[in-house]
């Protein structure tokens, strides 16, 4: 197939990119670089620099592409509820635009990178695609918005479908299997792992965990890990399962909560450095617990995560941090 991938020089973008071109596709990545660099963009991939705001001078009806995956979009919860405007434009006027352009091309197929964070404060543990969505920051009404306009282009069109994949904490670094790996290169960093980890390589005197008064076990706030690997393998499975005239939503997690404490641990024993933490403010919008049921994605995908623990999710981060 011939795949429009926008945000594919993140994180995420990037890795799944490379498994595209891996499973024999041809991908056009569209990336602004606003946030990220080309040094991820695989070899092999087209590379255009371009706001999904104006993806339309690429998905174009002679185009010829069959799919769409997205990607692109800011991610910081906290810098979202500073400055709204930046996430209200970029994620959900951006992805309005790329709709739009689908639908004037005739593209059918859509896989979204959604968010735990349309949950917001769970009332239930683990949670379902069924769960309450009530955001608490506006990081997830961004994406929980996105994800009901997908559902409304669903209804309008049967020729077009769409899968949601609602991810909850990706971590680890992805390996390439010829000596590169792919892994966390957030502009600004805001991401626990690669944050503790830029701390125990010295580049950072201390670690600030934001908040250790949540209700919780130890104090800190509990999230769902998972291996960028498992997460990027789900949207290749997502890809083959989207019907026209139907909107999916899946969750990708392990369904096991790891305390900020416990993942801290796991980087000290990793490194063997015994970097210093200051505890800090807690960050608005933070949920104390946010852990997830994929059940669904395990009936439906035939998608179950192969790399759950933590300190091997850790390890693969390190291993990418010590490369650079």
């Amino acid at each position: 197939m011939k795949l429009l991938v926008t945000g594919g020089a993140g994180f995420v973008g990037a890795t799944v990119t490379r498994m595209l071109l891996d499973a024999g596709h041809e991908v056009v990545v569209v990336d602004d670089l606003s946030r990220n660099d080309d040094r991820q963009i695989p070899d092999g991939a087209k590379f255009i620099q371009l706001r999904v705001h104006d993806v339309v001078d690429v998905l174009t009806p002679r185009a010829g592409f069959d799919a769409v995956l997205h990607f692109a979009g800011l991610i910081a919860a906290g810098e979202s509820m500073h400055h709204p405007e930046w996430h209200w434009d970029n994620n959900t006027r951006a992805s309005l635009a790329l709709l739009d352009a689908m639908r004037a091309a005739d593209v059918g197929k859509l896989v979204f990178s959604s968010t735990a964070a349309v949950y917001g404060e769970p009332t239930e543990l683990p949670l379902v695609e069924t769960s309450p969505t009530s955001p608490v920051n506006t990081y997830g009404d961004t994406k929980l918005a996105i994800d009901r306009a997908i559902t409304s282009f669903a209804r309008a069109s049967d020729s077009f479908g769409a899968i949601s994949l609602r991810y909850f904490n990706v971590a680890g670094a992805h390996d390439c299997g010829d000596g590169t790996m792919i892994g966390e290169r957030h502009n600004p960093e805001t991401h626990l792992i690669p944050l503790a980890l830029d701390t125990a390589m010295g580049r950072v005197d201390k670690f600030s965990l934001f908040g250790n008064d949540y209700p919780t076990p130890d104090g800190t706030c509990v999230r769902d890990y998972i291996h960028i690997t498992d997460l990027a393998r789900a949207h290749l499975l997502a890809l083959g399962a989207i019907h026209p005239g139907e909107h999916k939503i899946y969750n990708l997690g392990n369904g096991i909560g790891f305390s900020n404490l416990q993942v801290i641990e796991a980087i000290r024993e990793v490194t063997g450095e015994p970097f210093e933490v200051e505890t800090a403010p807690r960050r608005p919008g933070d949920p104390a617990m946010l852990y997830a049921s994929s059940e669904l994605a395990h009936n439906e995908l035939e998608w179950r995560p192969q790399k759950p623990d933590i300190v091997e999710i850790v390890r693969d981060a390190w291993r990418f941090h010590r490369q650079q």
